[in-house]
């Protein structure tokens, strides 16, 4: 028997790209583009295609290193394996703090949007239900991301239509709800960086890799695949809602896909948002449990988490511990913290996490002809650039959350060494 127990390869092309998809189609897609609209203003789009681009640079350094390492925890193992141990740390401290904060912040946006008297008690109940469904197997996960995938899609296809036909009222004051630098260069970086948020879902395909069949070939196609149907999305929804929404409205609007239905000649569907965005946060809430519990599995396996993290178990051969220890601190979260706060937090651990898997990728001595080194290193580049132009608030936490994490482990390690010598 092997010092650790391998997860079992179940996934293919289909059931990988719907858990990619359906990360980046979660509950973000019915918020992001209020706050994105009031940094950007009329240059929204901009900050979509700015933002797309970067994930894109990411998305293929992703699929490099996940075909030539197809094991669990992501940019967390290729950062170990092709740059050092520290690297790997931050990658996968980053990414399991952050996402932990945005596993709450689903939970509590699928509270709200159901019955927002009872959130907390709903969004409690929505992890635990859903960490049930991961602890069946990962097949069980691919299937209901299907079903929430397709109700998902159906609500964003309404919102289209509701956005189309219109009317579309004439904004007088399109400034008027922007902050100062809105429509410019500079709010044009920190949007780009919220909306990033929203297209990081396909690093679940990449942490999944111990589970995908043929991975080589699976892994690249999924990631890229879920990225071009995402970015498409994002981009239509923008030119609509800008089109059909006065831009002080979806600016100050806190679900401004809700806001474009009320406002046009399908307002009677309003009910059917409201059950598309509790549908997508719980979409997002159940890839994002799985991908943080897996890098958590990884991180436990060399040693940078407490061990018993790193167990399998179960007649599905699920990370059980890693799983279940997720979702205890998503529920301390959701009991002790304003979670709805995290995006921004969110998005510079990922870009972290993100600008480890460039370096790392533009290490490898031998790549395909569409990811060139210069590739690399311009996702490199645009990771550092939309993360430090976020709000000072998310990078001064963030950074915080970092740095404890590199204590923590420097401490580790000391006494370690202090231990066998």
């Amino acid at each position: 028997m092997t010092k650790h127990q391998r997860l079992q390869r179940r996934l293919g092309v289909f059931d990988a790209t719907s858990i990619g998809l359906g990360s980046m189609l979660g509950a973000g897609v019915f918020v992001v583009f209020a706050p994105a609209a009031g940094l950007a203003g009329t240059l929204l789009v901009a900050s979509i295609v700015i933002a797309g681009t970067v994930a894109y640079c990411n998305a293929v350094a992703s699929a490099q290193l996940a075909a030539k390492y197809p094991e669990s925890g992501g940019t967390y193992v290729y950062g170990r394996k092709q740059l050092g141990e520290w690297p790997g740390f931050i990658a996968g401290w980053g990414f399991v703090t952050g996402k932990t904060a945005s596993c709450a912040a689903m939970a509590l946006t699928f509270g709200q949007y159901v019955a927002p008297g009872y959130a907390t008690p709903l969004a409690i109940a929505a992890v635990a239900v859903l960490t049930g469904v991961n602890l069946l197997g990962i097949t069980r996960t691919a299937f209901l991301t299907r079903i929430l995938l397709g109700i998902v899609l159906a609500t964003l296809a309404f919102v289209a239509a509701a956005s189309i036909l219109g009317p579309h009222p004439v904004d007088a004051a399109p400034a008027a709800a922007a902050p100062d630098g809105a429509g410019s260069a500079w709010g044009v970086f920190p949007a780009a960086g919220l909306m990033f948020f929203a297209f990081a879902g396909y690093a679940r395909i990449a942490t999944l890799g111990e589970e995908v069949k043929d991975p080589a070939r699976v892994i690249p196609r999924a990631i890229l695949g879920a990225l071009a149907a995402a970015f498409g999305i994002y981009l239509a929804l923008a030119l609509l809602l800008l089109e059909h929404l006065p831009l002080s409205r979806l600016a100050g609007s806190e679900a401004p896909l809700l806001e474009a239905v009320r406002t046009s000649e399908l307002a009677a569907g309003a009910a059917f948002v409201q059950a598309g965005a509790a549908a997508a946060s719980l979409g997002a809430l159940l890839a994002l449990i799985t991908g943080v519990g897996r890098t958590a599995m990884a991180m436990a396996r060399e040693g940078d988490l407490p061990g018993p993290l790193a167990r399998i178990g179960g007649r599905h051969t699920v990370p059980f511990v890693a799983e279940l220890a997720v979702a205890a601190v998503v529920v301390v979260l959701l009991l002790t913290s304003n979670v709805l706060t995290v995006v921004g937090f969110s998005s510079f651990g990922v870009l972290v996490y993100y600008a480890v898997a460039n370096a790392a990728a533009y290490s490898l001595p031998h790549r395909p002809w569409h990811a060139p080194r210069w590739l690399n290193a311009a996702g490199l580049a645009g990771c550092l650039v939309l993360a430090f132009t976020l709000p000072p608030s998310s990078v001064l936490t963030m950074a915080a959350v970092l740095a404890a994490g590199v204590a923590a482990r420097a401490v580790v390690l000391r006494r370690r060494r202090s231990t066998t010598g």
